[in-house]
């Protein structure tokens, strides 16, 4: 069984920064469709970025341009820039290992204005 753990939430103010990490119990390369989610409290889970199968990004509009995703052979990450009071949310790292759906546990992001 493969497991997520997420580290480096956190509070901050607004225009401050975060930078979360997301380890995998298995070798990271062995992870595809790497991808942040988060969900604010009375909504619903939502896509911030991911890594596509050759490397691209995507991400959502609401974080384009502060929101940076990225991996190395050990983990993969969410460099988040000029936060939002609208940004706070439970942050989940997401990943496939084959066919079975992965997530981590949650990592509370709280920006105040």
């Amino acid at each position: 069984q493969v497991q997520l753990v997420e580290s480096g939430g956190g509070s901050v103010q607004a225009g401050g920064s975060l930078r979360l990490s997301c380890a995998a119990s298995r070798n990271i390369n062995s992870i595809s469709d790497i991808a942040w989610y988060r969900q604010a409290p009375g909504k619903q889970r939502e896509l911030v970025a991911g890594i596509g199968i050759r490397g691209g990004r995507n991400y959502a509009d609401s974080v384009k341009g502060r929101f940076t995703v990225s991996r190395d052979n050990t983990k993969f990450y969410l460099q988040m820039n000029n936060l939002k009071p609208e940004d706070t949310a439970v942050y989940y790292c997401h990943g496939k290992y084959g066919t079975v759906s992965i997530w981590g546990q949650g990592t509370q992001v709280t920006v105040s204005s």
